[in-house]
Protein backbone atom coordinates (compact mmCIF):
# COMPACT_ATOMS: atom_id res chain seq x y z
CA UNK A 1 0.00 0.00 0.00
CA UNK A 2 1.34 3.42 -0.98
CA UNK A 3 1.48 5.87 1.92
CA UNK A 4 2.71 8.90 0.00
CA UNK A 5 4.39 9.94 -3.22
CA UNK A 6 6.74 12.79 -4.02
CA UNK A 7 8.05 13.91 -7.39
CA UNK A 8 10.63 11.10 -7.37
CA UNK A 9 9.80 8.78 -4.47
CA UNK A 10 7.06 6.40 -3.43
CA UNK A 11 6.76 5.53 0.26
CA UNK A 12 4.90 2.25 0.72
CA UNK A 13 4.34 -0.30 3.44
CA UNK A 14 7.32 -2.50 4.20
CA UNK A 15 6.59 -6.20 3.71
CA UNK A 16 8.32 -9.53 4.15
CA UNK A 17 9.41 -9.24 0.51
CA UNK A 18 11.78 -6.44 1.58
CA UNK A 19 14.03 -8.63 3.76
CA UNK A 20 16.90 -8.86 1.27
CA UNK A 21 16.85 -5.12 0.54
CA UNK A 22 16.73 -4.31 4.26
CA UNK A 23 19.57 -6.73 4.95
CA UNK A 24 21.73 -5.18 2.20
CA UNK A 25 20.97 -1.68 3.52
CA UNK A 26 21.71 -2.54 7.15
CA UNK A 27 24.79 -4.58 6.20
CA UNK A 28 26.53 -1.64 4.47
CA UNK A 29 29.22 -0.37 6.87
CA UNK A 30 29.03 3.19 5.50
CA UNK A 31 25.24 3.33 5.86
CA UNK A 32 25.51 2.08 9.44
CA UNK A 33 28.58 4.11 10.41
CA UNK A 34 26.65 6.55 12.61
CA UNK A 35 24.18 3.92 13.83
CA UNK A 36 26.33 1.06 15.09
CA UNK A 37 29.83 1.90 13.93
CA UNK A 38 29.40 -0.06 10.69
CA UNK A 39 29.12 -3.54 12.17
CA UNK A 40 27.77 -6.25 9.84
CA UNK A 41 24.05 -6.98 9.96
CA UNK A 42 22.50 -10.35 10.63
CA UNK A 43 19.83 -11.60 8.23
CA UNK A 44 18.25 -13.46 11.16
CA UNK A 45 18.02 -10.21 13.16
CA UNK A 46 16.46 -8.42 10.19
CA UNK A 47 13.79 -11.14 10.01
CA UNK A 48 13.20 -11.54 13.74
CA UNK A 49 13.59 -7.95 15.03
CA UNK A 50 13.91 -5.28 12.35
CA UNK A 51 11.10 -6.35 10.03
CA UNK A 52 8.54 -6.85 12.84
CA UNK A 53 9.42 -3.45 14.30
CA UNK A 54 9.05 -1.78 10.90
CA UNK A 55 5.73 -3.44 10.08
CA UNK A 56 4.13 -2.93 13.50
CA UNK A 57 0.89 -1.00 13.27
CA UNK A 58 0.48 2.18 15.24
CA UNK A 59 -3.03 3.10 16.38
CA UNK A 60 -2.74 6.81 15.50
CA UNK A 61 -1.84 6.50 11.82
CA UNK A 62 -1.17 2.91 10.91
CA UNK A 63 2.42 2.17 10.03
CA UNK A 64 5.24 4.37 11.24
CA UNK A 65 7.93 3.16 8.81
CA UNK A 66 7.81 2.91 5.01
CA UNK A 67 9.99 1.55 2.22
CA UNK A 68 11.19 4.20 -0.21
CA UNK A 69 11.30 3.42 -3.92
CA UNK A 70 12.15 5.50 -6.94
CA UNK A 71 8.88 6.19 -8.74
CA UNK A 72 10.49 5.94 -12.16
CA UNK A 73 12.15 2.54 -11.63
CA UNK A 74 10.57 0.97 -8.54
CA UNK A 75 14.10 0.53 -7.14
CA UNK A 76 14.31 0.25 -3.34
CA UNK A 77 16.41 3.13 -2.03
CA UNK A 78 15.81 2.84 1.72
CA UNK A 79 13.20 3.66 4.31
CA UNK A 80 11.65 6.59 6.15
CA UNK A 81 9.96 6.65 9.55
CA UNK A 82 7.68 8.95 11.51
CA UNK A 83 7.35 7.18 14.86
CA UNK A 84 5.52 8.46 17.92
CA UNK A 85 8.05 9.20 20.65
CA UNK A 86 5.51 8.05 23.24
CA UNK A 87 2.56 5.82 22.26
CA UNK A 88 0.34 7.90 24.56
CA UNK A 89 1.29 11.07 22.60
CA UNK A 90 1.01 10.37 18.86
CA UNK A 91 1.23 14.10 18.15
CA UNK A 92 5.00 14.08 18.89
CA UNK A 93 6.94 12.01 16.38
CA UNK A 94 10.53 11.07 15.66
CA UNK A 95 11.66 11.48 12.05
CA UNK A 96 14.14 8.93 10.73
CA UNK A 97 15.45 7.60 7.45
CA UNK A 98 18.12 5.32 6.07
CA UNK A 99 19.15 5.31 2.42
CA UNK A 100 21.34 3.09 0.28
CA UNK A 101 24.74 4.58 -0.38
CA UNK A 102 24.06 4.84 -4.13
CA UNK A 103 21.04 7.04 -3.28
CA UNK A 104 23.11 9.54 -1.26
CA UNK A 105 23.60 13.00 -2.66
CA UNK A 106 20.48 12.87 -4.84
CA UNK A 107 18.25 14.88 -2.51
CA UNK A 108 16.10 11.87 -1.60
CA UNK A 109 16.61 12.28 2.16
CA UNK A 110 15.39 15.87 2.04
CA UNK A 111 12.57 15.12 -0.41
CA UNK A 112 11.20 12.15 1.53
CA UNK A 113 11.63 13.75 4.94
CA UNK A 114 9.98 17.01 3.85
CA UNK A 115 6.99 15.17 2.40
CA UNK A 116 6.63 13.05 5.52
CA UNK A 117 6.81 16.07 7.83
CA UNK A 118 4.25 17.91 5.70
CA UNK A 119 1.90 14.92 5.74
CA UNK A 120 2.33 14.60 9.50
CA UNK A 121 1.33 18.21 10.09
CA UNK A 122 -1.38 18.39 7.40
CA UNK A 123 -3.12 15.03 7.83
CA UNK A 124 -1.92 13.08 10.87
CA UNK A 125 -2.42 15.52 13.73
CA UNK A 126 1.30 15.87 14.46
CA UNK A 127 2.19 18.88 16.60
CA UNK A 128 5.96 18.35 16.95
CA UNK A 129 8.59 16.50 14.93
CA UNK A 130 11.91 15.63 16.57
CA UNK A 131 15.03 13.95 15.23
CA UNK A 132 18.45 13.21 16.57
CA UNK A 133 21.77 12.17 15.13
CA UNK A 134 25.40 12.07 16.13
CA UNK A 135 26.99 15.50 16.37
CA UNK A 136 29.59 14.46 13.76
CA UNK A 137 26.95 13.33 11.22
CA UNK A 138 27.03 16.55 9.23
CA UNK A 139 25.06 15.20 6.26
CA UNK A 140 22.06 14.19 8.37
CA UNK A 141 22.20 17.43 10.31
CA UNK A 142 22.05 19.34 7.02
CA UNK A 143 19.04 17.32 5.86
CA UNK A 144 17.20 18.08 9.11
CA UNK A 145 17.93 21.79 8.66
CA UNK A 146 16.73 21.74 5.03
CA UNK A 147 13.50 20.07 6.16
CA UNK A 148 12.94 22.94 8.60
CA UNK A 149 13.96 21.40 11.90
CA UNK A 150 16.00 23.59 14.24
CA UNK A 151 18.81 22.67 16.59
CA UNK A 152 17.49 22.13 20.14
CA UNK A 153 20.37 20.72 22.15
CA UNK A 154 23.48 18.61 22.28
CA UNK A 155 23.35 15.60 24.61
CA UNK A 156 25.22 12.46 25.53
CA UNK A 157 23.27 9.22 25.53
CA UNK A 158 24.06 6.15 27.53
CA UNK A 159 24.71 3.93 24.51
CA UNK A 160 25.64 0.26 24.97
CA UNK A 161 28.66 0.57 22.65
CA UNK A 162 31.04 3.38 21.88
CA UNK A 163 31.49 4.11 18.18
CA UNK A 164 33.81 6.52 16.42
CA UNK A 165 32.57 10.07 16.94
CA UNK A 166 30.32 9.25 19.89
CA UNK A 167 32.63 11.15 22.22
CA UNK A 168 31.16 14.32 20.67
CA UNK A 169 27.63 13.33 21.69
CA UNK A 170 24.38 13.63 19.80
CA UNK A 171 22.19 16.51 18.71
CA UNK A 172 18.44 16.94 18.80
CA UNK A 173 16.47 18.92 16.24
CA UNK A 174 12.77 19.79 16.30
CA UNK A 175 9.97 21.51 14.40
CA UNK A 176 6.60 22.48 15.85
CA UNK A 177 3.35 22.74 13.95
CA UNK A 178 3.26 26.48 14.73
CA UNK A 179 6.75 27.04 13.29
CA UNK A 180 5.89 24.92 10.24
CA UNK A 181 2.72 26.99 9.68
CA UNK A 182 4.67 30.26 10.07
CA UNK A 183 7.30 29.11 7.54
CA UNK A 184 4.58 28.21 5.02
CA UNK A 185 2.97 31.64 5.39
CA UNK A 186 6.39 33.28 5.03
CA UNK A 187 7.03 31.42 1.77
CA UNK A 188 3.83 32.83 0.46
Amino acid sequence: MVFLETARLRLRDITGDDVEELFALHDDPEVMRFINGGRPASRAAIVSRTLPAMTRAHPAFGRACWAAEERSTGRFVGWFALRPVDPARPDVVDLGYRLRRDAWGLGYATEGSSALVDKGFRELGVQRVVADTMTVNKRSRRVLEKVGLSFVRRFTGDWPEVIEGSEHGDVEYALTRAAWDAARVGRG
